[in-house]
């Protein structure tokens, strides 16, 4: 067992608290030291609140199915003998209502672009294979119920 955390700030920077107006931007510390500036998704605030950098929720999420997904694939293509040189992808996180009737982030599809090198490569059933495994041992995605699909590049 592990535990990870972080540190999550917002302070008030104008003399009221309206819905329409108050700021959303705020601070994510990490325990590496690392500090990412939060903001709430410009599609779920309204038009008149201010606009500020930073990552929200919905993209950090889809950020890190994605990463834990790539993290577990490396290891998994490092086990299995392949040599990754490159590895990137165009995650899609899909928001609406859920079944429920409430807002979730239903869908992420992953878009995995894999450059192996050495003198191994996999043969396009490994590579499902790869990515198969990877996703069943990805901690993130064992941990949510929204529906996870990996169509590779």
């Amino acid at each position: 067992m592990s535990e990870h955390t972080a540190i999550i700030e917002w302070r008030r920077a104008t003399p009221d608290f309206s819905y329409p107006t108050y700021e959303r931007s705020h601070l994510w510390r990490f325990e590496s030291g690392i500090e990412v500036p939060g903001r709430a998704s410009p599609a779920n605030i309204p038009a008149t609140a201010p606009s500020a950098p930073g990552v929200d929720p919905e993209e950090a999420f889809v950020a890190a199915i994605s990463s834990c997904h790539m993290l577990w694939f490396l290891h998994v293509a490092c086990t299995g003998k392949f040599t990754v040189d490159r590895y990137s992808d165009h995650a899609v996180g899909v928001l609406e209502k859920n079944p429920e009737g409430r807002m979730s982030v239903t869908r992420v599809t992953l878009h995995p672009a894999v450059v192996f090198g050495g003198g191994i490569r996999p043969t396009a059933e490994q590579l499902g294979e790869l990515h198969e495994e990877a996703h069943r041992q990805c901690f993130i995605a064992n941990s949510v119920k929204t529906e996870i699909v990996i169509e590779p590049r």
